[in-house]
């Protein structure tokens, strides 16, 4: 470790501060109906769609109504974008130079839930598989969809906490619209062209084709042990649209890549303040949620609260990682990892020279800390216990900021679970800002918590003693299983980052993944509007001695607690079979 590197991430949190406020009173203004510099021009729009779609902005909508309102957008989101990959290879479809065929039907049904559910999880290579009308109109389409549903379900959820004796908790088809013309769009727009002022391609050319200083001859050998011999004197360098998907695929923390190596390559992420720019933007909306919050609880301590329990598990996860790829592979003997003026030092396997050790394990803990999933590193590569801890990011329900609105509603089901806590330790009713926290509040905490835990570790479990689950494996050992487990915790949690080394792109991978990012989002998120709609119809109840302060260190203490022992409960016993041994065994000396 060393001081700049320390210094970049130092530099990382204050820039994450100083833009929590702005953006917090921002979405709070927008989501509340009151004038913003934007109005002149989105305005006008928003009425327009409105008189188009036939939308009573006025109206409001209970939860199940709001629930309804938007699986039936996503289900519909979903089968417009399954369609569109299974004909992209037809002649009269527009914007396809590289004649890319048709996807596959299994792993179109596994790309559409993922795009729909803001997991971006890609068993392909984009660069490879999509045309460019299936990336813009596709999955580009879908980022910001999918990034608007969480955000419009994130402030759904804080209308609930905040009204009182209130059967709605707003309109969803208002809600989703402002979020990608206020809040999406208008950024999405500014970062792109910073972007391709920085280098990346903005274009709809066919992909150009170099020759090679030095050609590379490739033998492979088939199943009946012949040997073919290849030399290639071409390097196909793809082009594309990539500036406009990349401003949403990191802000709406959808993580896609326009291209196989995601971040990591240097037409979406070309220089160091790119690279610093996708990890403030990654946490940005997550952060700025949590002043959004108080403001609109009337209870700004409260949001600073929640953001410095946010602040403290990420600081915690980059120190872990930065030690462990720091520290370097102790199997390595005779090779100087120390890091040093001269060269990087540590652990650079699967890593970047142009980010280094300190970027790619602040890249590796906001995108898992976020349901982003982008990546600048491959986290296949990271020591054991390096990549333990993004796993660990998406365990625990990416809390830590989170996804958009996905961390806002996820940090609510252990705020009302930290609160009954407390509750049952003074021995009386737990209450959250006034009112009081019954048996039905925690049924749909704890739903929540465990239909996550259920389909990660049962869809594990399935995998990992099955010929079907294992042949996928590129590592045997306990490795193996931590490629598998993260896969599954990857895409229940929405998240879209992998343990590079697993081919997901397998009937099986493709349709068992489908559904388990479908019920990550979809039914995990139903139990929390339902919460939500129950504290709307509450009262307020009068602070007294016995209440439990929301808003203090010791709240914040106790937030961060049941969020680690709830997990910890729930997956150690399979971390220990897989990163935990691993870290063991690779310094007993053991190799696989």
């Amino acid at each position: 470790m060393t001081a700049n590197g320390w210094l970049q991430i130092a530099l990382f949190f204050v820039v994450l501060l100083a833009v929590t406020k702005p953006l917090g009173v921002f979405m709070a203004r927008v989501f509340a109906g009151e004038k913003t510099f934007l109005d002149p021009v989105l305005r006008p729009i928003e009425r327009l769609l409105y008189r188009t779609t036939g939308i009573d902005e006025k109206y409001e909508m209970d939860w199940k109504e709001y629930a309804v309102s938007m699986l039936l957008f996503s289900a519909v989101s979903m089968l417009v974008l399954y369609l569109i990959e299974r004909v992209q290879g037809l002649k009269w479809m527009p914007w396809n130079p590289q004649h890319f065929a048709n996807v596959e039907a299994h792993l179109a049904f596994n790309t559409a839930a993922s795009f729909t559910t803001n997991t971006n999880w890609q068993n392909y290579g984009g660069e490879n598989t999509m045309s460019y009308f299936t990336q813009m109109a596709g999955l580009a389409y879908h980022n910001f969809v999918s990034a608007g549903v969480g955000l419009a379900l994130a402030i759904a959820i804080i209308r609930g906490i905040a009204r009182k004796e209130s059967k709605t908790i707003g309109n969803f088809w208002v809600d989703v619209t402002r979020a990608m013309l206020w809040v999406l769009a208008p950024a999405c727009l500014v970062i792109a062209l910073i972007f391709v002022s920085q280098g990346t391609t903005q274009n709809l050319r066919p992909y150009d084709t170099a020759k090679l200083v030095n050609p590379q001859t490739i033998s492979t050998t088939d199943s009946n042990g012949k040997t073919t011999t290849q030399t290639v004197t071409d390097q196909v360098i793809a082009q594309g649209p990539v500036a406009s998907q990349e401003a949403i695929k990191i802000l709406g923390t959808n993580g896609g890549g326009f291209v196989n190596a995601n971040s990591a390559h240097p037409f979406e992420n070309p220089n160091p303040l790119t690279n610093f720019m996708q990890i403030v933007m990654i946490l940005s909306l997550g952060s700025g949620l949590t002043y959004t919050l108080g403001r609109m609880t009337g209870s700004q301590r409260h949001g600073w609260a929640v953001w410095a329990a946010m602040a403290l598990l990420c600081l915690a996860g980059v120190t872990i990682i930065y030690a462990m790829e720091a520290h370097g592979n102790p199997l390595l003997h005779g090779i100087d990892q120390h890091a040093s003026a001269m060269q990087p030092g540590g652990n650079m396997e699967g890593k970047e020279v142009r980010f280094g050790i300190a970027n790619t394990a602040l890249f590796a803990t906001a995108t898992t800390d976020a349901s982003c999933g982008a990546v600048n590193g491959m986290h296949d590569s990271f020591t054991p216990l390096g990549g333990m801890i993004p796993m660990v990011n998406i365990m625990i329900g990416e809390v830590i900021f989170g996804g958009v609105g996905a961390g806002l509603y996820g940090i609510v089901v252990f705020i009302v679970l930290a609160v009954f806590i407390a509750g049952l330790m003074v021995g009386r009713t737990p209450e959250y800002l006034g009112k009081k926290i019954e048996a039905y509040d925690v049924k749909m905490a704890m739903l929540t918590v465990l239909i996550f835990c259920l389909i990660v570790l049962g869809l594990t479990a399935v995998s990992i003693v099955s010929p079907f689950g294992t042949g996928s494996i590129s590592n045997p050992g306990p490795h193996g299983l931590s490629q598998i487990l993260y896969a599954y915790t990857s895409m229940a949690g929405n998240n879209g980052s992998a343990f590079a080394g697993l081919n997901g792109n397998t009937p099986w991978y493709n349709v068992s993944g489908a559904f388990d990012m479908l019920f990550g989002r979809f039914f995990m998120v139903i139990p929390v509007l339902a919460l939500a709609g129950n504290l709307a119809r509450k009262k307020i109840v009068p602070e007294s001695s016995g209440t439990f302060p929301v808003t203090t260190p010791l709240f914040t203490f106790l937030l961060i607690s049941v969020i680690l022992i709830v997990s910890a409960l729930t997956f150690f016993p399979a971390l220990s079979l897989g990163p935990i041994l691993e870290h063991l065994l690779m310094h007993a000396g053991k190799v696989f």
